[in-house]
């Protein structure tokens, strides 16, 4: 049986000896370090030296929360501008039946907010140092990459589109915010390139448009299918009316359903003022087996107070939470003690962010290695699939590949899911459970 899948980073391996490609999509080449070989069948065929890797360009960055902040296509992390190339034509392109055949290295145009203030132009140009990291560590180059600043707003996204499909591109990664996505994909769609994309917001994923960013459903999924597995059938659910509480909450009952789970009571609060909402499930404690809290640090201690008033006793009943808990505030609560949560293995974010404070002087935002892992998919799929490298059929594989945050895979809706780590919560830090999966049932 052949091995699908890529691999796009290990912890062990990072730098020259970098990202393994362990079997590309049907085709089975391997990368490791600076050596490629093939595998068809589980046989190994000679392998091939590569080209050097390169270095590339350095800039600066801070850091956000991913969890307890989700980057829902709104906020985020204070820029500089990046090398922009001079912009060839302001016409759409016209749409097409197919993408243009690839001939040549294929144009790679990564629309980042530069320009922008605040969280967003700080983790655009978190994302733009990564994205230069990946050319510099690839073992052997196939594209050519590209930067443009889409200054964070959908009239930027459209001009910056525009340009980067007159100018060639083959594929655009990016933009951040939900706004820019939106207006880039509708652009980008007509003339068929698609559109790797960072934004939170599902609402934007659609045909062509390949959210690469962390979504609260494969957390939800994960949890619940960890949950049941280790015997939990009832529970309730307290959820705060937010943008990340409402997506979490629209596919609460569906991956319930399908995990054989029953939800007796979903409870909505406003964020500060969870004490009602608890309370109201004081009434059904002794019928519920755990109590999923999709919240972050910030509100730990109302949290923590409003289960004790209510009667709910975490003791009794199992917590569940979200990559939201990946906070010092939540370890620090005595209440979440033995909860039960799920997020991206950070073991390759962590390797990632050493070598990213030793090249650029500062700390990446927890982002960073989406384009990163972006720029090494695509390099590999265009070594490894030729003409077919960014075709749908291609991009959303059903194998998936593995990078920085581990296993993911696009869906052919454009949204993602990724094979996440369980934790549980300890006093003072959290301890991996449940491994992530290696592969896609």
């Amino acid at each position: 049986m052949i091995s699908n899948f890529v691999s796009l980073g290990s912890k062990a391996d990072f730098g020259v000896k970098t990202l393994k490609v362990l079997a590309v999509i049907g085709l089975g080449l391997a990368l490791s370090g600076c050596i490629a070989s093939s595998r068809l069948a589980g046989g190994l065929i000679s392998p091939t030296q590569e080209a050097t890797p390169q270095t590339g360009p350095a800039e600066t960055d801070a850091t956000p929360p991913l969890a307890s902040e989700p980057i829902a296509g709104t906020e985020l992390p204070a820029p500089r501008a990046a090398a922009q190339t001079t912009p060839a034509s302001e016409a759409t392109p016209t749409s097409a039946t197919a993408p243009p055949p690839l001939t040549g290295t294929p144009k790679i145009v990564l629309l980042l907010p530069l320009s922008a203030s605040g969280r967003a132009g700080t983790a655009a140009q978190a994302l733009k140092n990564a994205a230069d990291l990946a050319m510099a560590d690839l073992p052997g180059v196939s594209i050519e990459l590209v930067v443009k600043d889409e200054r964070g707003t959908p009239d930027g996204a459209r001009e910056a589109t525009k340009q980067a499909i007159a100018e060639g591109a083959s594929v655009i990664i990016g933009p951040l915010l939900a706004s820019s996505v939106q207006a880039t994909g509708s652009i980008a769609r007509s003339a068929n390139r698609p559109v790797i994309a960072f934004s939170t917001d599902i609402g934007v994923a659609g045909r062509g448009v390949y959210l690469l960013s962390f979504l609260p459903q494969s957390d939800v999924d994960r949890i619940l299918s960890f949950a049941a597995a280790k015997g939990k059938k009832t529970i309730a659910a307290l959820i705060p009316e937010s943008t990340y509480g409402n997506a979490v909450n629209a596919t609460l009952q569906d991956v319930a359903a399908r995990n054989g789970i029953t939800i007796k009571a979903i409870e909505r609060y406003i964020p500060g003022a969870i004490d009602p909402a608890a309370q109201r499930l004081s009434a059904i404690k002794d019928q519920i087996d755990a109590l999923f809290i999709p919240e972050n640090g910030d509100n730990a201690a109302s949290v923590a107070k409003a289960l004790s008033g209510a009667g709910l006793d975490p003791k009794k009943i199992q917590l569940l939470g979200t990559s939201a808990w990946d906070d010092p505030h939540i370890f620090s609560a005595s209440a979440f003690t033995n909860g039960w949560f799920a997020m991206p293995d950070k073991s390759g974010f962590e390797t990632f962010a050493a070598k990213y404070r030793e090249r650029f002087s500062s700390d990446p935002t927890r982002i960073a290695t989406l384009a990163y892992d972006a720029v090494f998919l695509l390099n590999a799929l265009k070594k490894n699939k030729g003409d077919k490298a960014f075709d749908a059929e291609t991009l959303a594989t059903p194998e998936g590949a593995i990078g920085l945050d581990g296993l993911f895979r696009f869906r052919q809706d454009g949204t993602n899911q990724r094979g996440l780590v369980v934790m549980q919560v300890n006093k003072g830090s959290a301890t991996k459970i449940d491994n992530a999966p290696t592969n896609f049932p």
